[in-house]
């Protein structure tokens, strides 16, 4: 008796086991990063009337946003769409695990349906194919197909309504060391070397965004009421800048390697 209750009683506790089971947790999103390339400052804006959980992107840097590369930001599969009355040219890549990307309006593809893509590589170019009233990139992420929150790098982006009131510099295909950083300033000059009397290679005609591959010291500069002889070199612009017209609190540059 005593042999057949306990078997009865394991029973249940398998039983019971198997009901408080963990459920699976939803799969983690990639680390997915802006869809424009490396250093580029572009603004956002959502309406009210879009599809999902969009954002739409446009240049804020100088740059003109008709043409310019779209990255994919993360890797996955990217199939190409066409919907001439709607998204235009389109391409949606997956990621796998229910995660997909949505790139909307695009001017060409640059690359196949069906092809494997790497995070940070071109999959086609800014433009303003389907119902666009101008250049941009419609950007949406998805998980089992609902739209969600964008997020970039970790963090969530805000949802303006109009453009200019929130950017995003991208670090997607930076690639090694350095990073974005926004200078400051205008008529800055891009030198040869961190010597005042190295040759002028470049100038900055107002801010911009640039990508800093490393930084060294060099000449001390005194201007604007500040002195520095930290200088950074652009990797767009060919050359150095004093640290001075980098926008940032720091000397040095945090996160940025020694030339």
């Amino acid at each position: 008796m005593l042999r057949r209750t306990l078997a009865v009683l394991a029973s249940l506790l398998v039983g019971a086991a198997t009901l408080v089971a963990v459920p699976t947790e939803a799969q983690a999103a990639p680390n997915f990063k802006a869809p424009f390339p490396c250093g580029q400052r572009w603004t956002y804006s959502h309406h009210s009337a879009e599809v999902r959980r969009a954002l739409d992107f446009v240049r804020a840097d100088g740059g003109v946003t008709s043409g310019t590369p779209v990255l994919a930001s993360a890797a996955g599969v990217a199939t190409r769409y066409s919907q001439p009355t709607g998204a235009g040219n389109y391409i949606a890549i997956d990621h796998g695990g229910g995660w997909k990307t949505y790139y909307f309006h695009l001017a060409a593809y640059s690359v196949p349906s069906g092809a494997q893509v790497a995070q940070g590589q071109q999959i086609g170019t800014t433009g303003s194919t389907g119902n666009s009233s101008g250049p941009h990139i419609h950007y949406e992420q998805l998980y089992n197909g609902v739209g969600q929150n964008i997020v970039i790098n970790g963090s969530g982006l805000a949802y303006p309504g109009s453009y200019n009131q929130y950017f995003l510099t991208s670090d997607n295909g930076c690639g090694g060391g350095g990073g974005a950083f926004m200078t400051w300033g205008s008529g800055i000059r891009v030198r040869a070397d961190a010597r005042l009397s190295a040759p002028v290679v470049n100038t900055l005609a107002g801010p911009t965004s640039v990508w800093v591959t490393c930084q060294k010291q060099g000449d001390t500069v005194t201007a604007d009421g500040y002195t520095n002889n930290w200088w950074s070199k652009l990797r767009d612009q060919g050359g150095f800048i004093t640290n001075i017209y980098i926008d940032h609190p720091a000397a040095q540059l945090p996160g940025v390697p020694i030339c």
